[in-house]
């Protein structure tokens, strides 16, 4: 059994790390090189850096701040945020990152996943999406089906009417490696992952999906492991808040019978 995944998350803007809920209210947690730093020291499998502010603000990703991580980290890591050419790709990996993360610029132009998995191989092309539950009985799509998690783009700001998981499959289909799935619903709200949706992706996709929004505590992790089949777990307050540890979180999912890398 392949071993899962303990990915700490760091947003950054204006080159620090900030962490709000369901994407707003932002709160400043300190420096990224720092932050990432005390996560590889704890045990952190990835890393995952996501500048968000870059497809707002029409720009591409702090390349500095990119060299600046490579310089001081050993373990892999991976840099989002306004990747929407395959020259950001190549400056984001000169500048030493390991991953690509691709969200708003994929979704409106999805030929840019081909490009990239074509180019520098699926295994660095993640596409992050960022899904909300429908409410009031979901929205009819043009094939008649229904909408049950949306699509939003721009730092969850926007939605683009787009069914998330028949996205995610066409992701796929394009060479996306991997799937990084945030649950906008529970972004920052420490009540645990949301397990029908991270089952219904892992189920459906034959790519690793990262699960995201909404961890709570090392259980968390063993739940979204054992009930929805997540390939790897990204967690952001948690770890910045210390309310937790990664060392914490690995030992409740090997206690678990889980494996998990030492």
């Amino acid at each position: 059994m392949l071993t899962k995944r303990i990915i700490p998350c760091l947003d950054v803007r204006d080159g620090r790390t900030v962490k709000g809920v369901n994407f707003t209210n932002l709160r400043d947690m300190g420096c990224p090189v720092e932050l990432g730093l005390m996560y590889e020291s704890q045990g952190a499998d990835e890393l995952m850096f996501l500048d968000i502010t870059a497809s707002v603000e029409g720009r591409a990703a702090m390349l500095e701040f990119v060299e600046r991580v490579a310089d001081n980290l050993s373990i892999p890591f991976t840099v989002g945020g306004g990747v929407s050419s395959r020259g950001n790709v190549t400056e984001l990996l000169n500048a030493g990152a390991d991953k690509v993360s691709m969200n708003t610029a994929a979704v409106k132009r999805p030929e840019l996943i081909n490009e990239v998995s074509t180019q520098f191989g699926s295994q660095c092309c993640v596409v992050a999406i960022d899904a909300r539950k429908k409410e009031n009985g979901n929205d009819n799509l043009d094939n008649g089906g229904k909408i049950e998690w949306e699509v939003l783009i721009k730092g969850g700001r926007e939605s683009v009417g787009l069914d998330a998981l028949e996205w995610a499959e066409e992701c796929v289909r394009r060479g996306a490696g991997e799937i990084l799935l945030t649950s906008w619903n529970r972004d920052g709200m420490q009540t645990g992952f949301d397990i029908e949706m991270v089952k219904a992706f892992s189920e459906r996709l034959p790519i690793p999906v990262i699960a995201s929004g909404g961890a709570a505590n090392p259980e968390s992790f063993v739940e979204v492991f054992e009930k929805a089949g997540a390939d790897a777990a990204l967690a952001a307050s948690i770890f910045h808040d210390k309310i937790y540890s990664i060392g914490d979180v690995k030992l409740a999912v090997k206690n678990a019978g889980i494996s998990v890398r030492e």
